[in-house]
């Protein structure tokens, strides 16, 4: 199941009506700028650009100059499609009228290409995207500002999502079997992260008197502190 964002005035499946048949998660936002600024993690943004190519234009065009990470679809119809083109910044573009098989399809290949881009040393998930070759990463299309050592230690928890690792452990694999300080370092990078991962501070999770995980969804609720 995909998280979809689909950006339009209207507020209901009526954009693209064939995706109400889908177990898609689907949230619909006004595309306003305020509206952006709160936008919700998500792995395809879909763009309402049925009746107002120019705005959809402008607005596309500002999504990418932003640093959007996320997949790009263009919902048009039949008539629209003389005026899209790659200057628009799209990924792919979808009718409205097309059936739930297609929309699904577009859907699942747009998200085996990201699978196969974390094969080429990106791992991409919930709006954070980690750069192993660069040793940078990018929350909602933005670079995050962190250590060496916060990096590291980013990447080694996403590299290995859901596996739970003591503080210890972590020490071992981040910052080295001769590293001599105490455990509590770990407590504070994890501090540190969590602060700039904002809203997805959720994605560092603590399992109480074991240790910390990587979750691959934000979850709702996280255990302030260390264990």
């Amino acid at each position: 199941m995909a998280h979809l964002l689909v950006l339009s005035e209207t507020s209901d499946h009526s954009v693209l009506p064939s995706l109400a048949l889908l177990s898609h998660n689907v949230r619909f936002i006004s595309p306003d700028p305020v509206s952006l600024m709160n936008a919700p993690a998500t792995d395809i943004v879909l763009l309402d650009a049925r009746t107002n190519l120019v705005n959809a234009k402008s607005l596309a065009e500002m999504l990418r100059n932003t640093g959007i990470s996320t997949p790009l679809f263009l919902i048009v119809n039949e008539a629209g499609l003389a005026g899209v083109n790659a200057n628009w910044g799209a990924d792919d573009f979808i009718l409205d009228s097309a059936g739930p098989a297609e929309i699904d399809a577009r859907i699942r290949l747009a998200i085996a290409k990201i699978t196969a881009d974390d094969g080429l040393g990106k791992i991409q998930t919930s709006g954070l995207v980690i750069d192993e070759a660069s040793y940078s990463a990018k929350l909602h299309g933005q670079p995050m500002d962190m250590t060496f050592k916060e990096f590291e230690l980013l990447k080694f928890l996403a590299q290995h999502p859901g596996r739970v690792f003591t503080r210890d452990q972590l020490l071992s694999e981040v910052w080295g079997y001769d590293y001599f300080g105490g455990t509590r370092t770990v407590d504070v990078h994890i501090r540190r992260l969590r602060a700039k991962l904002g809203d997805l501070e959720g994605l560092i999770g603590t399992v109480r008197n074991v240790g910390y995980r990587f979750n691959l969804e934000v979850e709702q609720t996280v255990i302030p502190g260390g264990y």
